[in-house]
């Protein structure tokens, strides 16, 4: 993506995150207010500092937005159960499956990371919720298990996934979230491409 094609959409995502529809939720159809900004992975750099200036564009019209990244989460849950020293003292002579295995069963997107989710989105008032860091927690957490298991709890405010990779929908196949471009994370049906929306 170029630098114009990046404000484009930056400009295009803060008018329709701005507008009182998508806040409000309208038009969904009894489905979840869940989106997906997919992009470029090789312009994951530009899509972060674009991210910064959406959200200090939305927070100077009064529209509070709440980050969660999952990396950093990921992080946090494993120093508080005092695991992530030895996690990464034993990572380099750790059989790459063992190691992915090892953290799948420490952060189960169920029983880990929706509960620590949560408890942010209940710790502060906003207005939007952006979830990030999926790029960084792949293999060990695929998007569409966190997706899947936080649609009860983070269905009252519309919801932004930054994914890096393609979010491909097809009248007969479904929706695909394609991490990177090349790996299929899994079908994820519930989300719409936030640059589909009008402003």
């Amino acid at each position: 993506m170029s630098t114009h094609e990046v404000a484009k959409w930056e400009d295009h995502l803060v008018a329709v995150m701005s507008g009182r529809r998508f806040r409000n939720m309208e038009g969904l159809s009894g489905e979840v207010p869940f989106f997906i900004y997919p992009y470029e992975p090789t312009d994951a750099l530009e899509i972060a500092q674009s991210k910064k200036r959406i959200k200090t564009k939305l927070a100077q019209q009064g529209i509070e937005v709440l980050e969660v990244n999952l990396y950093d989460l990921v992080v946090e849950l494993l120093k508080d159960r005092g695991v992530w020293d030895d996690l990464i003292a034993m990572e380099p002579d750790t059989p790459k499956d063992d190691f992915r295995e090892g953290l799948r069963s420490m952060l189960d997107p169920g029983d880990d990371l929706a509960p620590a989710i949560q408890a942010r989105l209940n710790a502060q008032p906003f207005d939007i919720f952006f979830l990030t860091g999926i790029g960084e927690v792949f293999p060990y957490i695929r998007s569409h298990n966190v997706l899947n298991n936080i649609q009860t709890i983070a269905s009252n405010k519309p919801m932004l996934m930054f994914f890096p990779g393609r979010y491909e929908q097809s009248q007969t196949l479904g929706s695909s979230l394609v991490l990177f471009g090349v790996m299929k994370d899994d079908q994820y049906y519930r989300a719409k491409d936030i640059r589909e929306q009008e402003a």
